[in-house]
């Protein structure tokens, strides 16, 4: 998630507006950005995306060096960490999870193809529509970094059924689905000593905190952890 720059006057113009299992979402342009909005609720738009490119760099540099690791990322967003990843030829596979079908949509062949076409057609790539939640704690595949981006923070979630995945059972999904010494990175749009102490009591190591300076206001974050082994 981000935080919207300063945007121009003229009101944003909806280019198209959806009803799924999870509410209403929305695609809107405003100027040059294009923005999602959830159930009324603005999510992220393409003003800038520092923080996103900065969550799969600091989960890259946080690995012990293996060769071809593969990457989850839940939450595809505009795009932004995906791409990211994709430019990266260190990464192996890398796996997206996003519950919006109209989210992936508009990246398969509509406005949000701008930043993500090249990172779609990779081969690497790989979409998967599903819950993050339900998909750590169901699937059998196991990653080398999770990079979660589904929300604007631990403490400020898109919905309630998200809540869990920042305590300390919901940790422990995480862990499982990441090998040993694997990376957990979490982006926040605010920095949380209480979540890093619930990384702690999960039993993850080396938790740290990484800033992204922002325009104005406390800057973006992303938490940083590594499952012991």
């Amino acid at each position: 998630m981000t935080t919207s720059a300063s945007l121009p006057d003229s009101p944003p113009v909806v280019l198209d507006r959806r009803d799924g299992p999870y509410g209403e979402v929305v695609l809107r342009r405003h100027g040059g950005l294009l923005q999602i909005i959830a159930n009324g609720c603005f999510l992220m738009d393409t003003s800038d995306g520092r923080s996103e490119r900065l969550l799969v760099d600091a989960a890259s540099r946080a690995l012990d060096g293996r060769s071809e690791p593969e990457v989850l990322i839940g939450g595809l967003g505009v795009g932004f960490s995906l791409a990211r990843a994709a430019q990266d030829p260190r990464w192996g596979r890398i796996t997206v999870v996003e519950r919006e079908a109209a989210v992936i949509g508009w990246h398969r062949d509509g406005p949000l193809a701008a930043v993500s076409a090249r990172a779609f057609a990779d081969p690497r790539t790989v979409i998967v529509e599903s819950d993050l939640v339900a998909y750590v704690n169901e699937t059998s595949d196991t990653f080398d970094a999770l990079c979660l981006d589904i929300d604007n923070g631990p403490g400020w979630t898109v919905d309630e059924a998200n809540e869990g995945l920042y305590s300390p059972a919901g940790l422990a999904s995480c862990a499982r689905v990441l090998r040993p010494g694997g990376v957990l990175a979490v982006w926040s749009a605010q920095p949380s000593a209480e979540f890093e102490g619930t990384l702690w009591n999960a039993g993850f190591q080396r938790v740290r905190t990484e800033e992204i300076p922002v325009a104005r206001g406390v800057p973006d974050v992303v938490h940083l952890a590594v499952r012991p082994g």
